[in-house]
């Protein structure tokens, strides 16, 4: 599925789904996968409803579920050629320029 094509909110729902869907598959509570992840039921229950929660939340329940590598892969860069390579490569060295001081 193509999921560029659809509004921000489609996506959450789709995701949403098929995390409570690999919950199930793998015949376990939210309870449980709450308890093993470390975070509250509340949190697992708004995860799967597509309310807002903490990302380190989806990370840990993505761990649970043992599905880490899509989350290895979110924003992994594309590196199609070799200029794709040396501007990724240029661009992790950049760092933000610090603000001198107004008393300097």
């Amino acid at each position: 599925m193509d999921l560029s094509l659809n509004k921000p909110s489609e996506i959450v729902k789709l995701l949403c789904t098929r995390l409570r869907t690999e919950r199930l598959a793998r015949q376990m509570t939210q309870a449980e996968v709450a308890a093993r992840a470390g975070i509250g039921v509340s949190t697992l229950s708004n995860l799967e409803a597509g309310r807002s929660v903490a990302f380190e939340s989806l990370v840990r329940v993505a761990m649970v579920l043992g599905r880490t590598d899509e989350l290895g892969n979110l924003f992994k860069p594309r590196l199609d050629s070799l200029d794709d390579m040396l501007r990724y490569e240029s661009s992790s060295r950049r760092q933000r320029i610090r603000k001198k001081a107004d008393n300097a």
